[in-house]
């Protein structure tokens, strides 16, 4: 099943890639990697998880976000490779920033929404490396800001 058809089957699609919101562009490519820039929980434009983990959300809340994230990684992937989805080899490493108060520690549960949606949609290729780092704030408001790895073929 292609990922797209994956997505479906879960009640998701992949929104629109984002333009960058300053002096950067939202993907490079390096030999055989595509490194996805810091994606936030913003779908299609519209803004969502604001806030900070432990003051105005809670666990569940962050993995929605996280969720969000990875859909905005996949669609700059889909949109680096053109659709050619059989190019990527596999996810190498995620980046997750949680935006959290100082006593917040669950970062790792957050993270996972990205992590799990990676699994579920690509498989033993969405398997991969990553952190899960508090901060005492991101761009926007935001509750998560997560960055990519592919390999690709």
């Amino acid at each position: 099943m292609e990922l797209v058809e994956k997505l479906q089957a879960l009640g998701l699609e992949l929104p629109q890639a984002a333009a960058p919101a300053a002096n950067y562009v939202p993907y490079v490519v390096s030999g055989k990697h595509l490194f996805v820039a810091g994606q936030i929980p913003f779908l299609n434009g519209q803004s969502m998880h604001l806030g900070r983990l432990g003051e105005d959300l809670n666990v569940d809340d962050g993995v929605e976000a996280a969720r969000a994230c990875a859909l905005n990684i996949l669609a700059q992937a889909n949109a680096a490779v053109v659709g050619e989805w059989t190019q990527i080899k596999k996810l190498v490493k995620l980046g997750g920033f949680v935006n959290c108060t100082p006593d917040f520690t669950d970062h790792p549960k957050v993270v996972n929404g990205a992590s799990d949606l990676f699994v579920e949609v690509m498989g033993a290729k969405g398997k991969h490396a990553r952190f899960a780092v508090g901060a005492p704030s991101l761009p926007l408001g935001v509750a998560v800001e997560i960055d990519a790895i592919f390999e690709l073929a």
